[in-house]
């Protein structure tokens, strides 16, 4: 069964599967789904939680392992398995299959994945996946629909605001829906209840620190080590949200990932970013630096970010900045080591 994070709240009134994966190129919609996930999970009574990383050299017997365990201090569980490259190899693809082919009792299984393109998804083991549990994807939303969500959002806060307020907003996040959901909190903290002005969130929106957020994907892919240790210093002194710079770095990441994923599957380097979804000003400074990358170093990066996440969300310790600017040096680099 296949969903979309929208249609997620409908089926969870409906019914707890034991088994729901979520994908797909919105981290902050993913983020929401999983969360939802897990509150009806709890509300059923699966009180304990198990969480498996699946990073380089991940044992997946640990999988057997969790499926034939059974708990000490409560009947029903939650098991999270996250799979930040969403690549899960020979080994991982086969330990999936037998995962899905038999589903431990009493146990909600939560899969996080990436993005996941249409080979992947032809692989036997998201077959299995798909076969077994709720395919929850979550969908970028486009410009054009971004107002409408942004509405939707303020609804929720009781508030409201104009079309052009909201098309203003919009404009002005870029696209960026991690952003656009910290505008909207930020508009919940600074006014009352019911409709917003536009000079109101005018001077709220207006927040110039913000998009060196959004720029830090191109200071990271151009290499500028000097600018980016200036812009995440300046970011950590005024408070920017790590989760959001995180965001911004890895999805460069990930799409110079699939910039040289296409050439080698033989594409030429304009179809390729075009099926990357690198438009517009970024097509050039791709082009320019593409050169400079290699798969190693790409996943090694990716298996960086998500060991930072891990830092961000508590379950690792480690300084959060430090790592952060650790991640854009080893990227500005044309060869890494192994994380």
């Amino acid at each position: 069964m296949r969903i979309t994070t929208e249609q997620l709240a409908q089926q969870l009134k409906r019914t707890l599967a034991p088994l729901y994966i979520v994908y797909g190129d919105e981290p902050l919609l993913a983020l929401e789904a999983a969360d939802r996930i897990r509150a009806r999970a709890r509300e059923d009574g699966h009180a304990e939680r198990e969480v498996l990383t699946a990073e380089q050299h991940f044992d997946w017997s640990q999988l057997k392992v969790s499926r034939q365990s059974q708990s000490l201090f409560a009947s029903r569980r939650i098991v999270e398995i996250r799979i930040p490259s969403g690549k899960p190899g020979n080994e991982g693809s086969q330990a999936l299959q037998d995962y899905a082919a038999d589903l431990p009792p009493d146990t909600i299984t939560l899969i996080a994945l990436p993005d996941v393109d249409w080979r992947a998804q032809k692989g036997a083991w998201f077959g299995a996946l798909d076969a077994a549990g709720v395919m929850v994807e979550a969908v970028q939303v486009k410009r054009d629909k971004l107002p409408a969500w942004l509405a939707s959002r303020l609804k929720a806060q009781d508030q409201t605001a104009d079309t052009e307020t909201l098309e203003f907003i919009a404009d002005k996040v870029e696209g960026n829906l991690l952003a656009a959901y910290q505008e909207v909190q930020k508009l919940a903290l600074l006014f009352p209840l019911g409709a917003l002005s536009f000079d109101q969130i005018k001077a709220s929106v207006l927040d110039v620190a913000r998009f060196d957020v959004f720029d830090l994907g191109g200071i990271v892919l151009s290499g500028d080590a000097t600018h980016l240790v200036r812009v995440l210093d300046g970011l950590k002194g005024e408070g920017a949200a790590a989760p959001l710079i995180l965001w911004s770095m890895t999805e460069e990441i990930r799409a110079i990932g699939r910039v040289l994923a296409g050439m080698a599957g033989g594409r030429p380097l304009q179809q390729a970013m075009r099926d990357a979804r690198v438009w517009g000003p970024r097509q050039q400074l791709v082009e320019r630096n593409v050169g400079r990358f290699n798969t190693t170093q790409i996943e090694a990066a990716l298996v960086h970010a998500a060991r930072i996440d891990r830092t961000i969300k508590g379950l690792a310790r480690g300084d959060v900045w430090d790592e952060l600017l650790q991640l854009g040096l080893r990227f500005s680099r044309r060869h890494v080591k192994a994380a």
